[in-house]
């Protein structure tokens, strides 16, 4: 009889620190105690995650906000460091460890290949962590869930998908538009590309 092997953070810190998945092809989060592979990135979905950066960049105030991306996120009682693709927490400086989810204002997947972990896995995760506003980018169906208003079992009670044609504010900076056609670089009409 085999079982799954669930790490704490504690010691996931304690692999890394000493190299364990340095020579991995690939990069890894732990998820629950566990050691998940990420999928490879294509050259949409690092566009998609380069726009998002720029645009939440230029629509927060960097005194009150922090923009980071594709870096630890500590979730200690979910046994979890997921690494979200873009996130906004509280600005400040993160010497002693990686912002919470009690830091993290807004997080953003990118999914091409990962929709439907994006869209269970995380989104419970992340609920579950009590993080108020998750969006989750489909990338080939040019839309966004955002999930919002975490109920009593631990689930987003409110979710509405944004399409082309559609703009998005987040909660923790309402005046910051995100326009989604904009973003997947498509006229308000979905059947008509963008020139490049």
């Amino acid at each position: 009889m085999s079982t799954t092997l669930h790490l704490s953070l504690k010691e996931y810190d304690q692999m890394v620190s000493r190299g364990a998945f340095d020579e991995l092809n690939r990069k890894v989060e732990l998820i629950r105690g566990e050691i998940i592979a990420m999928s490879p990135a294509g050259p949409i979905h690092d566009d998609l995650i380069e726009y998002l950066r720029e645009w939440s960049g230029a629509s927060i105030d960097r005194s009150e906000i922090q923009v980071r991306g594709q870096t630890g996120m500590d979730l200690p009682d979910l046994g979890s460091r997921p690494e979200p693709d873009v996130f906004w927490v509280t600005a400040k400086r993160y010497f002693d460890g990686h912002p919470t989810a009690k830091d993290t204002l807004l997080a953003i997947e990118v999914a091409d290949s990962s929709l439907r972990t994006d869209r269970t896995t995380k989104a419970d995760l992340y609920a579950e962590a009590g993080i108020g506003e998750y969006w989750v980018v489909d990338v080939q169906g040019r839309c966004i869930y955002v999930m919002r208003e975490i109920a009593t079992d631990n689930h987003y009670g409110w979710q509405r998908t944004i399409t082309i044609g559609d703009e998005l504010s987040p909660l923790a900076k309402p005046d910051a538009v995100l326009n989604v056609a904009d973003l997947f670089g498509v006229a308000a009409d979905p059947s008509k590309q963008a020139p490049s």
